[in-house]
């Protein structure tokens, strides 16, 4: 473990960073490539800050996009350093990525695909959850943050509970391995409307193992919209009016399915923006950001004391 002395006077823009000038001075501690799951050869790790105190916090764990094939935790590395100097226990995951040839992506089968991925996800919370006396975790306020297919599986992380069977095979299904606040950049909600609809429809193929004819139940599964109850955890989400990759309509379908059981869903609509934003764009979402995390995890941590 590394105690870092947190000094900065920079400007920094993305997810959970405020992109202002910060003039700060808080000790934090970092805990890089901690293995929390082991698939096989595969050994899955994540990445862990925190203040350098004995308080306890509540959690957020941030999920790397890259359609289920691509990316890497050290996209949130500097993410997780800010929300540890905001008072969090904030991890950056690794989890298992499809494997599959490009150059014949519309005919080619992947592995791994879904639920593997999931399956992944939720074994890193229950991780934090059982080592929380270590790392000084309020097991009962954890947050999931991701964006693309990162905000999808944080999506499922909050959504889809035990009854929804993809647990996996863990060794601990005592442990529970939903999180109580979550925040969506562009991930999909609804698998066969994003396969219709979306311009990697191929993509969605692979990780489906077909298409929504062939694969009917994984797209039910797989989409969180299947999973809302009236007990759906608090839900923010930002999306690209413009966006090809993950239509506009998924983050419609998510607000509206939200709010008619009454649970509690914020939808942030961004008329010039993509999939992905630019720097002021990427400035106020990460506002919005850490307030609602500090709203429903904070706030609510402090209320149950």
């Amino acid at each position: 473990m590394r105690t870092f002395l947190a000094l900065s006077v920079v400007v920094v823009s993305g997810i959970f960073c405020s992109g202002i000038e910060l003039i700060a001075a808080e000790k934090i501690r970092v805990e890089e490539g901690i293995t929390y799951k082991q698939v096989g050869d595969q050994a899955l790790q994540l990445d862990l800050a925190r203040p350098d105190n004995d308080e306890i916090c509540p959690a957020i764990v941030f999920i790397h996009g890259g359609g289920w094939a691509l990316g890497e935790r050290s996209k949130y590395a500097l993410p997780i350093r800010e929300a540890a100097k905001q008072g969090y226990v904030a991890v950056t995951v690794s989890y298992r990525l499809m494997k599959f040839d490009m150059a014949q992506k519309e005919t080619a089968d992947a592995e791994p695909r879904f639920p593997a991925q999931i399956h992944d996800v939720k074994d890193a919370v229950r991780w934090l959850r059982m080592n929380a006396e270590k790392y000084k975790v309020d097991a009962d306020h954890i947050g999931a943050i991701g964006d693309s297919a990162g905000g999808h599986l944080s999506l499922m992380l909050g959504l889809a509970g035990p009854d929804a069977g993809l647990e996996g095979e863990t060794a601990h299904p005592e442990v529970s391995s939903q999180v109580q606040a979550v925040v969506n950049f562009y991930g999909p909600t609804e698998m066969q409307d994003c396969y219709e609809t979306s311009s990697v429809a191929w993509l969605m193929r692979l990780f489906m193992g077909g298409t929504p004819a062939e694969q009917p139940e994984n797209y039910k599964a797989s989409s969180p919209v299947t999973h809302i109850t009236s007990k759906a955890p608090p839900i923010l989400t930002f999306q690209g009016e413009l966006d090809r990759l993950v239509p506009i309509k998924q983050a419609q379908l998510l607000d509206e399915k939200m709010k008619a059981v009454g649970a509690s869903h914020t939808l942030v609509v961004y008329p010039t923006q993509k999939h992905g934003f630019d720097k002021e764009h990427k400035r106020k979402s990460s506002q919005l950001t850490q307030k609602f995390f500090a709203q429903h995890l904070k706030t609510e941590m402090a209320a149950a004391k």
